[in-house]
């Protein structure tokens, strides 16, 4: 597909999705929802993406739905307005939320109503210190739907969630970290800085284990006691399957001294020198 609201760019097995239309402040618009099912279907299986990272061009990471392309223009048109739908939601709730490898959200300005969803979506959110969030649907008579709730119902706490969702008021970096609707905060000379070193960690992990450790997660959440002591069980053996009981590797090399789990990575790769 021939990208016109975002731009995808792959370096030292990192992929970084820009959210490209800063003249509205990145704002989704039915377009961006079909370029971004497309993007994450291909990344999926593109084993040169161990990382994904998703920002905004401009001063903007995401300021949500684009009110007139998305809402005003489709409002007597159903079937796109349908179709739009189905692609804002496919593409975030569960391409992007189920993705295999991990994901950061590098929030680098204005974060708004349906952003949130990407933040939530997002394995971890690094904001810049300028960084501006809000949920402002209240404030032009929508409540926050497509999920928003939801994902601010799992993420905040009830005071804050209600505070911010009637109110309409924004909010800081610095308030986004300490609710922990994003993981950190650092200053915004620093943001990459950030993000690389994380992705760079992520790298160091064998990839399979990561995936089935963040499906056991995610999966496991909405699980009784009962349930996700079975659910992990299965998923221990099925990872056991998939990578030849590559702990086992790990155990060894701790054995013999070439590494302390706390402190370091076991070397997972075939080959590697340790071994």
């Amino acid at each position: 597909m021939d990208y016109q609201t975002i731009k995808v760019e792959t370096a030292d097995e990192v992929t970084t999705i820009t959210f490209n239309r800063p003249e509205r402040r990145n704002a989704m618009n039915p377009r961006m929802h079909v370029e971004m099912v497309d993007a994450l279907t291909t990344l999926e299986y593109d084993d040169g993406c161990r990382v994904l990272v998703l920002t905004g061009a401009g001063e903007s990471f995401c300021a949500g739905q684009d009110l007139k392309e998305y809402f005003y223009d489709l409002d007597e048109d159903p079937s796109a307005r349908a179709r739009a739908r189905k692609a804002a939601e496919t593409w975030r709730s569960h391409l992007l939320r189920l993705f295999p490898k991990p994901t950061i959200a590098a929030i680098n300005g204005y974060c708004f109503g349906g952003a949130f969803t990407i933040v939530a979506s997002c394995d971890f959110a690094i904001a810049a210190d300028n960084a501006k969030f809000g949920l402002s649907e209240i404030n032009f008579g929508k409540l926050p739907g497509g999920h928003v709730t939801k994902v601010v119902n799992d993420l905040l706490h009830p005071r804050d969630a209600l505070y911010y969702i009637m109110t309409g008021k924004s909010f800081d970096a610095q308030k986004a970290a300490d609710i922990k609707l994003v993981t950190m905060t650092v200053p915004r000379d620093r943001l990459w800085d950030e993000v690389n070193d994380l992705a760079t960690t992520l790298k160091e992990k064998n990839p399979i284990v990561l995936r089935m450790a963040k499906e056991a997660y995610k999966y496991g959440r909405d699980m009784n006691w009962e349930e996700a002591g079975a659910w992990l069980t299965a998923k221990s053996q099925a990872l056991d399957a998939m990578s030849g009981a590559t702990w086992k590797k790990g155990v060894e090399q701790f054995k013999a001294g070439k590494y302390r789990p706390g402190l370091g990575n076991y070397e997972w790769k075939e080959g590697d020198p340790k071994e």
